[in-house]
C-alpha cells in the first residue's frame, strides 16, 4: 500500500506573528518557515505504518512556492520515499488544494491519504474533508490512533465527549490530531540522503486546476491587548464582581 501525505510550508510556530502595516496580511519577509506541525504528525504516522510493514511507500506532496522544496526535503529526511512539489506563488485556498490533491491521488493511486487536520496559518480545517468528498472516499477526522487492517482501518477520534472509534474501508482519508504521535527528528545522515531522493515538480495547470481565489481578504488586524486583572480581598468580593461586572453568576 502507498500512503500520500500532503505537507504545507507555514510560519514556524515559535515565531511571533506580525501584521503588515497596511493590514494586507501577515509579514513573511525574513521570517523562519517550517513544516505545519499537524503535517509533521501525518508524516510520522505514515512512516510508522510503513515500518510496521503495512505500507510499502510514503509519498509527500506540497503546494506552494519554490521554497516549499525545503519542507519536502525535511519530510524526505524524516524517511519519506518520494516528493511532489506543485509550484505556485498564489495564495491557495482549501478547495483548490483539495482539487490538486485529488489529481495527485488519481495519478499515485494511494491506499491511504494522511492529512494534518488544519494548517496553523489559516486554521481552515477543510482540506481533508473536501478531498474525501471529491474522491468519494471514507474519511476519519481528528485521529488520535490509527490501526491498519487488510481492507479496513480502525481510527480512534477525539471528540468533545471523549474518544470515538470508527472503522473505514480503504482507500480512505485520515486527518491527524495532536495526540496521535510525537514526530521524529531527522538525523544528519538522513538529511544528506534526502538531497538525492526523487522530487518531482509540477504546476497547478498540469492538473487543470485554477488557483484564482474565491475569497477576498479585506483586512488583517492584530488582537487587542488584554486588560489588566483586578485583585480582590475576599471570596465574597470576587463573587460580587462576578455577579455585577462579569455577569457570569
Amino acid at each position: 500500500m502507498k500512503i500520500l501525505v500532503p505537507v504545507k510550508r507555514v510560519v514556524d510556530y515559535n515565531v511571533k506573528i506580525r501584521v503588515k502595516p497596511d493590514g494586507s496580511g501577515v509579514e513573511l519577509a525574513n521570517v523562519k518557515m517550517s513544516m505545519n506541525p499537524f503535517d509533521e504528525i501525518s508524516v510520522e504516522e505514515a512512516l510508522r505504518i510503513k515500518e510496521r510493514g503495512e505500507a510499502t511507500e510514503v509519498v509527500v506532496v506540497s503546494i506552494g512556492p519554490a521554497k516549499a522544496e525545503e519542507t519536502l526535503r525535511t519530510a524526505l529526511a524524516m524517511g519519506a520515499d518520494r516528493a511532489v512539489l506543485v509550484e505556485t506563488d498564489d495564495a491557495i485556498e482549501p478547495l483548490a488544494v483539495a482539487k490538486i490533491l485529488k489529481a495527485v491521488a488519481e495519478a499515485e493511486q494511494p491506499g491511504l491519504i494522511v492529512v494534518g487536520k488544519q494548517a496553523i496559518d489559516d486554521d481552515s480545517n477543510q482540506t481533508g474533508q473536501i478531498l474525501a468528498a471529491l474522491l468519494g472516499w471514507p474519511q476519519a477526522t481528528f485521529a488520535s490512533r490509527v490501526e491498519i487492517g487488510s481492507e479496513k482501518a480502525t481510527i480512534t477520534r477525539e471528540v468533545d465527549g471523549g474518544l470515538q472509534t470508527i472503522e473505514v474501508k480503504l482507500p480512505a482519508v485520515v486527518t491527524t490530531d495532536l495526540r496521535l504521535n510525537d514526530p521524529r527528528y531527522a538525523s544528519l545522515p538522513n538529511i544528506m540522503k534526502a538531497k538525492k531522493k526523487p522530487l518531482d515538480k509540477k504546476a497547478p495547470a498540469d492538473f487543470g486546476v485554477s488557483t484564482e481565489p474565491r475569497l477576498k481578504l479585506l483586512k488583517t488586524e492584530e488582537p487587542s491587548g488584554r486588560k489588566a486583572g483586578v485583585r480582590v480581598n475576599s471570596v465574597a468580593e470576587l463573587v460580587d464582581k462576578l455577579k455585577t461586572e462579569a455577569g457570569v453568576l
